[in-house]
């Protein structure tokens, strides 16, 4: 068990490599065994296994973002495959990008309230895929089909599923309007 106080350093996936910013009572290999353990649950959802590894990182850190070149350190893989990574998870709103003054590196940050800003934008793709179901549909014969029926009860259920997250997006703002603590920002 590896503990240390805030802001001391301690070795990366024991390999010399990296280094986290750590609190009080963190055991830094119960949360490196933490991060590519969800990493995997998340590649077993369809999400791309670095982007995955790069997401949990971020969640995981007690900084307030880590450069590329830090989350290639941290995680043992090249500056290339952190570039992939971080690039994924920004197209679907998990990761935002903010420059660093007097450097040419950027800060890879979690949005506020990072799994909401993510629901909010699958959104929008709920709505792509509705209209694209509907044309389909009618495309195909309209829903006296086969092909049609099926395409239009997709068309149904994305509307059904947009309808009900934005209904769930409503109870988690007001939820945590009143009762979940913010989560600590640093500078």
């Amino acid at each position: 068990m590896t503990q240390c106080i805030r802001g001391c350093a301690v070795p990366a996936h024991g390999s010399g490599r990296g280094w986290w910013v750590v609190s009080v009572g963190r055991d830094e290999e119960d949360t490196r065994r933490f991060v590519e353990q969800t990493a995997v649950l998340f590649a077993d959802l369809g999400v791309p296994r670095m982007s995955a590894r790069v997401l949990m990182t971020l969640m995981a850190s007690e900084e307030r973002g880590l450069t590329a070149g830090r989350l290639a350190e941290l995680l043992a893989v090249s500056p290339a495959a952190i570039s992939g990574a971080v690039r994924y998870l920004a197209q679907v709103g998990l990761v935002g990008r903010e420059s660093v003054p007097g450097s040419r590196s950027d800060l890879y940050v979690l949005p506020d309230d990072t799994w909401y800003a993510a629901a909010v934008t699958k959104q929008g793709m709920f709505t792509r895929i509705i209209a694209a179901t509907e044309r389909g549909t009618w495309a195909l014969g309209g829903p006296g089909t086969r092909a049609g029926a099926r395409i239009a009860e997709m068309r149904d259920f994305f509307g059904f599923a947009q309808q009900e997250m934005a209904d769930v997006l409503d109870r988690w703002k007001a939820l945590r309007a009143r009762s979940l603590p913010p989560v600590p920002r640093q500078g």
